[in-house]
């Protein structure tokens, strides 16, 4: 395991760049950071909030789920965790990023009267649009159900496709995008989604509590953030509480279960010439590391065209 870049504020959303840079997201920095081959780090936008989630769209953008911010508490062995709602709780939303010249674009905060609550993950089909999870909010005696959206680029269209979810988090699609994948933190569970056009789900009937097929269960105390699919269809879902990534099949058996030196790996993307390295942050210590991985990442649409 190799270390990119250290030092960084609770980062997530990492894109590994054809030019060999890279993009997180730090939550608590609040920023959309670029870290360039050397591991330098540069801040591209000041976000606010709490941007959570990165894809490169169609037009070569960056577009970012921004949770609307977290509180936080300090370990000195654990280092930084997320610690409910806080006061300067700003709103979700999801935003547009020029990485030329850094200008930030507000897209939707809401779907319909719906206020987006905690937008945290997003993907974009090979159409041009964009699934995303939105997690919710906590408070210390409530808590918003979650969901999941399907917006377009250009501002104009956002439909609240999945709902409810109890927090609803890391999000991807099959090679052929017949099917979504989401992941449930608070259950750690992997739901599987069929899909019939874009952003059209085919719901499952009762008893399933959201549409959805329930493709995978953790039997451990663990928690689910983000993940991705390798080229095999496997979906690689970072389990964080025991501190690992977790490699289950598209039918749901698990297959590999990988620890990592940190209990939140929050999120796993692929990169390198032939989409063989594993890209993790390990955010509670504030790193993003490289390992080599036995398949290559599935390409992302925009990215790895």
């Amino acid at each position: 395991m190799d270390i990119i870049a250290s030092e960084l504020r609770f980062p997530e959303g990492p894109i590994a760049m054809p030019d060999g840079s890279f993009l997180v997201v730090e939550i608590a920095g609040k920023t959309l950071t670029r870290i360039d081959a050397q591991g330098r780090k540069s801040v591209i936008a000041m976000l606010g909030g709490g941007p959570n989630g990165a894809a490169i769209g169609p037009d070569g953008a960056c577009y970012v789920c921004n949770n609307g911010g977290l509180g936080w508490h300090s370990d000195p062995d654990q280092g930084l965790r997320p610690a409910g709602t806080p006061a300067d709780y700003d709103g979700g939303r999801i935003e547009r990023i020029d990485l030329t010249t850094g200008e930030v674009t507000r897209l939707y905060d809401r779907a319909g009267d719906h206020l987006l609550s905690g937008p945290n993950d997003i993907v974009f089909d090979r159409h041009g649009g964009f699934w995303f999870t939105d997690l919710g909010k906590f408070r210390p005696r409530s808590a918003d159900h979650g969901g999941v959206y399907y917006a377009t680029v250009d501002g104009a269209s956002i439909r609240e496709v999945i709902y409810p979810m109890s927090s609803a988090n890391g999000i991807g699609l099959s090679r052929d995008e017949t099917r979504l994948y989401v992941a449930e933190t608070a259950g750690a569970r992997i739901w599987e989604f069929e899909l019939s056009a874009p952003g059209e789900v085919v719901r499952q009937p009762f008893p399933s509590p959201n549409g959805g097929r329930m493709l995978f269960v953790s039997p451990r105390f663990q928690r689910f953030d983000s993940l991705a699919i390798d080229a095999d269809g496997n979906i690689c879902v970072a389990a964080i509480f025991e501190g690992m990534i977790l490699v289950i099949s598209p039918t749901g058996e698990e297959i590999a279960a990988l620890p990592m030196p940190d209990v939140f790996p929050t999120n796993i993307c692929f990169g390198g010439a032939d989409l063989q390295t594993a890209y993790i942050t390990l955010s509670g210590h504030g790193l993003l590391v490289a390992l080599p991985w036995p398949r290559p990442g599935l390409p992302l649409n925009f990215l790895n065209d």
